[in-house]
């Protein structure tokens, strides 16, 4: 069966291998194990399920909590040549009727349904006339009160594996699940710790950046018009920012979509259309939006604002690089979020469950402030093992310059205060540039010692700089009918100058991916067909598809089954059309060639080499340079260059304490790590100078204490 299984994979999917953890996933179903697959966003859960559906008798039954997801995957199943439907509420009872009818006869291979359907008698009556010999539970972490989703309907499902005859094999499917919530779906679901298939929750094609004290809309947009033939998502916290957003990009002709709760069903399903077939090319939502999405060529996902918890977050920044290929995550954090957040949490949730979710938010405000890899923390908090620096996130590849702006936070600081510390941003900045606006003079602002003190800066730069400035924690926002801006406690030591303030150059955008005059001309076919078969066009072919016919520019039937991602009926299809637009380019353009090694890249992302990357390090380490040293020549985090280090030290080889933490910290350190143990490093490092990196600790207690070095 699993040779059966290989077979349809190339025929009907167009691999010619399945990804990691797929064929132990589909061995697993089709000798009659319960089975749990927890994959990350994009790496495949799909094929765990429509492979065994192929192969068994029957019809495989697929339970998803998404609408549109329902309608993509059909879509796609159905291009590919396998019979497939879903019933769920978008469709009418004579719909659901004519589809049920149909299932009976053996019509269909996979039916998707939603899980509130199980909550109906007269339905599980009609499954039970069916041969079902696989139920598949996509997004099966919604069954558990732990997880980030929960849905009560989900718990219907133990009971419909007990209740249909033929005692079919249960599939969960999962891309964010930390350990509890992967045990609470196994005892819900019946299925045997020891049948879980873990292919690791690094996504190696996605880079994630946390950006903060920015003008987040300047940023947008900037990056937006630099990418405006990428596909992308923006993710806000609320309706009216989703609705603001949106009004700003379109002023700007920029074709934004938007979607939220607060809208008709109407509007949000044509909305979600014109992104989906690329006529808007950039979605602005709430988390209402992106979870059913199977849109696989979103080249960036930025979140204007903080998600609730991590477990949201990855779910929504996977939505990017589906198809293989390189794309960004982009965090906009701002400290004044936060409250956001926890005013949302507030609200939503019954009194038992705020803690929790409360502890979730401040695991999530860590991952914005922490110094060190971006996804190496996000893998931890779903329970992997340690991992190496990732050598491509916004920690890790940023060479960024750092300047002292201790005098001009004190400028904002002392103006604050002066101005009785009851008003906000904007006019805080007009009183520092010298605004000649009436409002000012009215207040009498304009007599105060700090009026006018940056005139030399736009209001807008300063008001970018005030918002750094709460990011450190050096102001704070309160919340009210107008957001007014206060000193806190540590912005006092820097008034005082007792503490320095440093910012790093601010982040320029970049676009994504090259041009490519061939890539378009297909990207430009693919859409036409799209039109005329009435789908979105990556149901036609994805972008790692069309990348993948430039590198080996297919120009017979043979050739072009080698192009990953096509099989028997796309060929059969699409074949001529897209044979002939590459051959005449290549009559057009005869320099270009065939890429074996580009071919090898588009296929498999390589991980970048941290393994060597490392020994770099080492040997710059080796003449006796320091971290900060190393550092800004290799153009790499300071955390990145402690973090390889450490990794030698692992391995076995000489490292130099001394050129990792200046002697004149080990007394400190050697104190600290008596009074807080060396458990953890959080409490050690609340006992010691900021200056005191969490790699410096790590260093101090992986190498020695100085009384242990001297004799290694």
């Amino acid at each position: 069966m699993l040779q059966q299984a290989r077979n349809h994979l190339q025929s009907y999917f167009g691999y010619s291998a399945f990804r990691s953890g797929q064929e132990q996933a589909i061995s697993q179903v089709l000798e009659g194990k319960n089975t749990i697959c927890v994959m990350p966003t994009g790496g495949g859960k799909s094929i765990c399920y429509q492979i065994p559906a192929l192969v068994l008798p029957g019809i495989t039954v697929v339970i998803s909590p998404l609408i549109s997801l329902m309608k993509d995957q059909v879509d796609t199943l159905l291009e590919a040549g396998i019979a497939a439907a879903y019933i769920n509420s978008s469709l009418s009872a004579a719909e659901v009727r004519d589809t049920m009818a149909a299932a009976k006869q053996g019509e269909y291979k996979l039916l998707y349904i939603a899980p509130e359907r199980l909550e109906s008698r007269s339905f599980i009556e009609d499954l039970k006339e069916m041969p079902i010999p696989l139920v598949a539970v996509d997004e099966a972490h919604c069954i558990s009160q732990w997880g980030h989703d929960f849905r009560p309907s989900y718990r219907q499902i133990q009971r419909l594996a007990e209740l249909l005859p033929q005692k079919p094999v249960v599939l969960a499917l999962t891309a964010t699940a930390t350990p509890k919530v992967r045990e609470d779906i196994c005892r819900l679901l019946a299925i045997d710790e020891a049948n879980t298939v873990i292919t690791g929750f690094e996504r190696e094609n996605l880079s994630f950046s946390v950006i903060q004290g920015q003008d987040r809309y300047v940023f947008i947009k900037d990056y937006v018009q630099k990418n405006e033939k990428e596909a992308g998502i923006i993710y806000a916290a609320t309706r009216k920012a989703v609705d603001q957003l949106y009004e700003k990009l379109r002023k700007s002709n920029i074709p934004a979509a938007r979607y939220h709760a607060g809208m008709s069903d109407d509007e949000r399903i044509n909305e979600q259309d014109r992104f989906l077939t690329d006529e808007a090319t950039v979605m602005v939502a709430t988390n209402a939006f992106g979870m059913g999405i199977d849109k696989s060529n979103i080249r960036y996902v930025i979140h204007y604002q903080l998600p609730k918890n991590m477990e949201s977050y990855y779910q929504e920044a996977g939505r990017a690089g589906r198809d293989g290929l390189d794309s960004e995550c982009i965090l906009l954090y701002s400290s004044q979020d936060v409250q956001t957040q926890r005013f949302l949490i507030d609200q939503s949730l019954e009194r038992e469950r705020i803690p929790r979710e409360l502890e979730k938010l401040q695991l999530m405000i860590d991952y914005c402030h922490t110094e060190n890899c971006l996804q190496s923390y996000i893998v931890k908090y779903f329970g992997e093992a340690y991992a190496e620096p990732c050598g491509r996130c916004g920690n890790c590849t940023d060479s960024r310059a750092v300047v002292d702006v201790t005098k001009e936070a004190q400028m904002v600081l002392s103006c604050v205060i002066r101005m009785g510390q009851r008003y906000g941003k904007s006019i805080t900045a007009q009183v520092l540039t010298g605004s000649k606006n009436k409002k000012i003079a009215e207040f009498g602002f304009h007599t105060l010692s700090t009026y006018g003190i940056m005139k030399e800066q736009s209001a807008k730069d300063v008001t970018n700089f005030i918002e750094f400035l709460i990011s450190q924690e050096l102001l704070s926002v309160e919340h009210g009918s107008y957001p007014t801006i206060f000193v806190t406690s540590q912005g006092k030591e820097v008034l005082v100058g007792q503490q320095l303030v440093k910012r790093k150059e601010a982040v320029q955008t970049k676009q994504i991916a090259a041009d490519d005059p061939l890539f378009e001309e297909l990207r430009s076919l693919r859409k036409s067909l799209a039109e005329q078969a009435d789908v979105p066009p990556f149901v036609i072919f994805s972008d790692r598809t069309l990348k993948d016919m430039c590198v080996k520019l297919p120009q017979t039937e043979g050739e072009f089954l080698t192009v990953s991602g096509v099989g028997s009926s796309k060929l059969e299809k699409y074949g001529e059309l897209f044979i002939a637009a590459i051959t005449a380019f290549c009559k057009e353009h005869p320099e270009r060639e065939k890429g074996a090694a580009a071919e090898q890249a588009l296929i498999k992302p390589q991980k970048k080499a941290a393994s060597q990357s490392h020994l770099d390090t080492l040997e710059l380490h080796k003449q006796h340079m320091t971290v900060s040293e190393i550092a800004e020549k290799r153009e790499l985090a300071v955390s990145t260059i402690e973090s390889h280090l450490l990794q030698c030290a692992d391995e076995g080889m000489k490292v130099d304490l001394p050129l990792l933490v200046p002697e004149e910290y080990w007394t400190l350190l050697d104190k600290a790590v008596q009074e807080a143990g060396r458990d953890r490093l959080k409490p050690i490092k609340e006992l010691v100078p900021e200056e005191i990196t969490y790699g410096m600790i790590k260093a101090f207690l992986k190498i020695g204490c100085p009384e242990e070095s001297s004799h290694s």
